[in-house]
C-alpha cells in the first residue's frame, strides 16, 4: 500500500552544501557581490505549490525541455521547535522527527546570487517520498548513499559523507538565524553535477530504509 506523505510546513533547501559545489563554485565566490564563500548555510524555499507526491506525474511548461534531478533528505521538525530553541550539533537531533526522501526538480540555471525562484518553485517540482520515517540518530545519514534512477538506469549515486555540514551542524546552524516551526522540513542538499531528464523520463530515488520516490515528467 503506497502511503501519501506532503509537508506541512515550510521546505526550506541548501545550496552548496557539499564538498563538491564548493570545488566547483570557488572561482565564482570570488566575484561580486559577496567575493567570499559563504559563512552561513545558503537556503532557499521551494513553495507548497511544488509538493508533489510519489508516482504522480509532473508536467514540465512548455518552455523547459530540461530539468536537473537533484535527490536530496528532508529533515522534518517536531512540535517543540516552537518551544525551545536548538543551541548546538548536540541537541539538533532532538528536534528532529522524521526523515523523507525528496526531489528538488530544478530548472539548469547559472547563477545562486538572487533567489532561483523561476528555476526551483514551478508546480510540482518537489518531488516527496512516500512516507516520513522516524529519525534514529541524524548520525546515521553521515554514511548514507542516495541513487537516482532515470528510466531505470542509475545515473548517480552519492554519499553524504561529502556535506560540508552534517545534518546536526546544519540544523544548529540554521536555527541560530530562523526559527523552525512544527512541520517544516529542511533539505540537507546535494552533488552540484545533477543528473538531467526530460519529459517522458521516470526518475526514482532511493536509499537504504526508504521506500523509492518515483516521478513520471511529462509535456504540458
Amino acid at each position: 500500500m503506497t502511503t501519501t506523505w506532503l509537508p506541512q510546513g515550510t521546505v526550506y533547501g541548501t545550496l552548496m552544501n557539499f564538498a563538491c559545489e564548493h570545488r566547483a563554485l570557488a572561482a565564482q565566490m570570488a566575484d561580486a557581490p559577496y567575493k567570499a564563500a559563504p559563512v552561513a548555510p545558503v537556503l532557499f524555499i521551494k513553495t507548497a505549490n511544488t509538493f508533489s507526491a510519489h508516482g504522480n506525474a509532473v508536467v514540465l511548461p512548455v518552455q523547459v525541455r530540461e530539468v536537473q534531478v537533484r535527490a536530496s533528505m528532508g529533515l522534518v521538525f517536531q512540535s517543540n521547535m516552537a518551544k525551545t530553541k536548538v543551541n548546538s550539533a548536540q541537541t539538533a537531533p532532538n528536534y528532529v522527527a522524521n526523515m523523507v526522501l525528496m526531489n528538488d526538480l530544478t530548472v539548469p540555471h547559472t547563477s545562486f546570487y538572487r533567489p532561483p525562484v523561476k528555476a526551483k518553485c514551478i508546480d510540482g517540482f518537489l518531488g516527496v517520498g512516500q512516507a516520513a520515517h522516524a529519525v534514529d540518530g541524524l548520525q546515521s545519514l553521515d554514511s548514507l548513499q542516495i541513487t537516482v534512477r532515470i528510466n531505470g538506469a542509475i545515473v548517480q549515486t552519492f554519499g553524504l559523507s561529502d556535506m560540508v555540514r552534517k545534518p546536526a551542524q546544519l540544523v544548529a546552524d540554521v536555527a541560530e538565524f530562523i526559527d523552525l516551526q512544527d512541520g517544516d522540513v529542511l533539505m540537507i542538499g546535494s552533488p552540484f553535477d545533477a543528473p538531467l531528464a526530460k519529459a517522458g523520463d521516470v526518475i526514482e530515488i532511493s536509499a537504504p530504509g526508504f521506500a523509492p520516490l518515483r516521478q513520471t515528467l511529462v509535456t504540458a
